[in-house]
């Protein structure tokens, strides 16, 4: 079985990206990938300090707690699909600094971009590949790019135009192909 974890990788309140996740799990979901099994993993559920804080002792065993479930979660997966919208020409700062925990459970694996914003969150995907590069995880070439201006009603109803589908084909068939291509080196 290949696990591929699609995260959404927003914090934000009112956030677009639960709409963008969920549609790219359907569609992934549909696709009835023999031996694949996918699961979202909402960056909201790890409420991960800054990286280096320090906290009050009081805190910091909750902390640490908060860290070690963001990497088992993490480091389950085969593969990836990150759902990145884009700030400022980069990713968020909660993904940024949740990257930022993680390296050896995600050494060796893939991961694909499905992203929004005003350019589609292109930015946001070169960001991305600069860091995983750092962490030793391969990204796919395809990736799924979503303009605030023409996918959104609004700027805030999600409604994609057909053609994404084959760009969020690609980009899966690639992050199975690649994530089971490097499967062997994590054994």
């Amino acid at each position: 079985m290949l696990k591929i974890g699609i995260i959404l990788g927003s914090v934000r309140q009112e956030r677009n990206a639960e709409q963008v996740t969920k549609w790219m799990y359907d569609f992934a979901m549909k696709r009835n990938d023999e031996g694949v099994e996918y699961e979202i993993v909402d960056l909201a559920d790890y409420r991960l300090p800054f990286l280096g804080e320090a906290l009050p002792e009081a805190e910091q065993e909750k902390a640490n707690a908060t860290i070690k479930a963001w990497s088992d979660k993490i480091a389950s997966f085969d593969g990836y699909v990150i759902v990145a919208p884009e700030y400022n020409h980069a990713i968020g700062g909660a993904l940024k600094n949740a990257l930022d925990y993680l390296n050896p459970e995600v050494n060796n694996k893939a991961a694909g971009f499905v992203g929004y914003g005003s350019l589609g969150g292109t930015r946001a995907h070169e960001n991305l590949r600069l860091i995983l590069g750092e962490l030793q995880v391969a990204d796919v070439r395809t990736a799924v790019t979503f303009s605030l201006l023409a996918d959104f009603e609004n700027f805030s109803v999600f409604k994609p135009a057909d053609f994404h589908a084959d760009n969020a084909n690609q980009m899966l068939d690639q992050v199975i192909a690649w994530s089971s291509a490097l499967k062997p080196l994590r054994k």
